[in-house]
C-alpha cells in the first residue's frame, strides 16, 4: 500500500508506466498539460477506481499526471504481475476490458461535451461529477474540496468563467459554496444549464 499526502504526484505524465493503482482511499485528479502551463482534467477519482492503465500499451510513457487532492491510499501493482494476473485469470482480464470500455465511452462523451455545451453547461456538470464521484458530507457539501481552478480545468473554461458563474447561481441560491466545497441546493434548476442550448 502506498500513500500519498495532498497536492503529492502519484503519476506524473512523460514517466514510464509501471502499473496500475488502486485507489483505496482519497481522492485524485487525473490531468494532462496543456499549453504553456496549463492543465486539462480529464477526470477525478475516488476508492474503488483505477489509474495509471493509459500507460500499459506498449511501455508507453504516461500521457497523464495523476496528483493527490487528499491524503490517498493506493494499491499499486506492476506491470509484470499484471501480466501473469491477466494470463492466468481471465474474468479478472474480462473485467479490465469493461474498465477499459467503459472508460474509453466516458471519455468520447466527455469529449463531445466539450464541444457542444455551453460553458455554463459544462460548468454545472462539473459540479454534478465532483458531487457524484466524492459524494457529499452531512451538510450536503461536496465531500472533497476542489478548487475554482480544478473545476474550470476539468470544464474546459477559465477560472474567471467558474467565479462568475458561481456568484452568479450563489445569489440565486442554486448553489451554496463554503471555502473551497460546494453544495447544490437546487438540482433540477443547474441540471437545465446542462439541457438547455
Amino acid at each position: 500500500m502506498l500513500h500519498f499526502k495532498k497536492g503529492q504526484s502519484i503519476i506524473r505524465e512523460g514517466t514510464a508506466g509501471e502499473g496500475l493503482y488502486f485507489i483505496t482511499d482519497g481522492a485524485v485528479k487525473v490531468h494532462q498539460s496543456w499549453g504553456a502551463g496549463k492543465e486539462f482534467i480529464l477526470r477525478f477519482a475516488s476508492a474503488g477506481d483505477v489509474v495509471g492503465y493509459r500507460a500499459q500499451v506498449g511501455n508507453t510513457p504516461s500521457p497523464i499526471s495523476v496528483t493527490a487532492l487528499e491524503a490517498t491510499a493506493v494499491c499499486f501493482i506492476d506491470n509484470e504481475l499484471l501480466e501473469a494476473i491477466y494470463r492466468a485469470d481471465t474474468s479478472f482480464l474480462y473485467t479490465m476490458m469493461r474498465l477499459y470500455a467503459t472508460e474509453l465511452r466516458t471519455a468520447e462523451d466527455r469529449m463531445r461535451d466539450l464541444a457542444i455545451m455551453p460553458v455554463k453547461g459544462r460548468v454545472a456538470a462539473a459540479l454534478f461529477t465532483i458531487r457524484d464521484i466524492f459524494g457529499v458530507d452531512e451538510k450536503g457539501y461536496a465531500r472533497v474540496p476542489v478548487t475554482r481552478l480544478d473545476i474550470a480545468c476539468h470544464a474546459g473554461t477559465t477560472y474567471e468563467a467558474v467565479f462568475r458563474l458561481l456568484t452568479e447561481w450563489s445569489r440565486k441560491g442554486i448553489v451554496s459554496t463554503a471555502r473551497k466545497t460546494i453544495r447544490i441546493n437546487e438540482q433540477e434548476l443547474l441540471r437545465r444549464c446542462i439541457h438547455t442550448e
